[in-house]
């Protein structure tokens, strides 16, 4: 499942970072690495961007770049 089909109060674990280039290594540098677990906060009212939880930190990311990631273990 790709994170930016997750729905609120979900809770999942990074499987795989996709992208290339500058996108990739600033996702990889905001701590969203393989096995880490995110939590979506909420969504803008307009569906963009996403707020996570990560490693305790609040991140916003486009939904375009949240379908970058490959998630698992989706609970809620």
């Amino acid at each position: 499942m790709l994170l930016s089909e997750m729905k609120e109060k979900q809770t999942a674990t990074v499987v795989r970072v996709g992208g290339n280039g500058a996108l990739r290594r600033r996702i990889l540098e905001m701590g969203i690495l393989k096995g880490t677990r995110i939590y979506v906060e909420k969504y803008a009212p307009l569906k963009d961007p996403v707020e996570l939880i990560v490693k305790g930190y609040h991140v916003s990311l486009r939904v375009e770049e949240a379908a970058q990631i490959t998630v698992e273990n989706v609970t809620s």
